[in-house]
This record gives C-alpha cells, structure tokens and sequence, in this order.
C-alpha cells in the first residue's frame, strides 16, 4: 500500500471508529482548560478531572486563583504529582494574565508560552480545544503510534508534530489528533498491547516494527 493510501485508509478508519471525540480533560473555558492542560503534565486525565473539581470550587479564574497562595493551590493539586512546580505555574500565570491580558488567556503560541510552566504541547492543545485553531498536540499515544504506523521516524516530538501538519490535512488536525488519543489508548496501548485489536497497525503498521513481533 502507497503512503497517500495509508494516510486516506487512517483518516477514513479513525473517522469510522470515532466520529464524535470529547475533550478528555473536564472544562468550561479557555482558562480552565488551560489549567487543567498544565496539570495533565506527566498525570493522567483521570487524575487531574479528580481535582480540578476541588480546585475550580475554590478558583476557576485568575482573579480568584491569586487570592489563594501557591501552598494552597498546592495542597489540593498534590494528587497529581509535581505540585511545586505546577502550583507557582499556576500562580504566576493568574497573576501575568491579569496584569497583561484583562484576565483572558491570550490565542497565539507566543503569549501562551510565554506563561509559567506552559510549553508547546499546552498551548497547542489550548489553540486546538478552547480556540478551534487548527494546531497538532502530540502526546505520547500520538508520538507511539506515529511511528508504528510508520509516518514518523519516532525520534522526537518535534519531529513527529512535523511530520503530521505535514501529512495530514491541516482542516482535520484538531480532531485527528483525538481520534489517535483515544485510538491508542483503546486499541494500542504502550502496555497491555495485543496486535489482534489493533486493526490500523495490522494493516498499516511499520514493517520492521510487525516484524519484530513474529520474530
């Protein structure tokens, strides 16, 4: 199969498989998802939406987030691991969006990750989830899957984001890039894996990668 066939044969299954894709992560604006993105870092999505509940009850926009201190926001998001740095990140962004943005989480790269504790990832899923700006997350089910389907060579996250603004049509990049997530997690796990339910890498997947796995 040519690779423009694998990429419509991927489009077309994933689109058969998950025509609606929710959110992962619970939210009801840009700044709450914003945060819930921030502590999503090396956690899961069923953890942070455990606390972000506790956390909005108290604070669910910069001007009330800074009347806590940051041991407070730490304390409640402790759960879900790297609470010091993720607790000043979320301090300090408050403070920054009041002082430079009237409160409101700004909708471009450069102001997104100019903020504490806000990377490329962050702001890529903020553009694509809260604005509707077509930008390509890569987590770690699309950076695994990326390279077993063989449309990237898997050497980084910059690479594999690259390769498939480059691939794929930039008007299906904000949904595509959750039919992959929950692809991988469903079907394709990094653990747990069972080549027998994942149909897309039986049919499209690398050929070293099968390979290694009937050797």
């Amino acid at each position: 199969m040519k690779k423009s066939d694998k990429i419509i044969y991927l489009i077309d299954t994933l689109e058969l498989l998950f025509p609606e894709v929710p959110i992962p992560l619970d939210h009801k604006d840009p700044y709450t998802l914003l945060i819930a993105v921030l502590l999503s870092a090396q956690s899961t999505d069923v953890g942070v939406n455990k606390i972000t509940p506790i956390l909005f009850a108290k604070a669910d926009n910069p001007y009330d987030m800074v009347k806590l201190s940051i041991e407070e926001i730490r304390n409640i998001i402790r759960p879900v691991g790297l609470s010091p740095m993720k607790s000043k990140g979320i301090y300090g962004l408050s403070k920054i969006l009041i002082k430079n943005h009237n409160g409101k989480v700004p909708e471009n790269f450069e102001d997104l990750e100019s903020l504490p504790a806000v990377g490329h990832k962050t702001a890529s899923v903020v553009l694509a989830q809260a604005f509707n700006i077509p930008t390509f997350p890569v987590d770690t089910h699309i950076h695994r899957l990326m390279y077993r389907w063989g449309m990237s060579s898997g050497k980084n996250v910059k690479i594999t984001e690259k390769d498939a603004k480059r691939i794929f049509p930039k008007k299906l990049w904000n949904k595509l890039h959750l039919q992959i997530i929950w692809y991988g997690r469903k079907f394709s796990p990094a653990r747990g894996w069972n080549i027998k339910t994942d149909l897309i890498t039986q049919k499209i997947g690398r050929k070293s990668f099968l390979k290694k796995l009937i050797n």
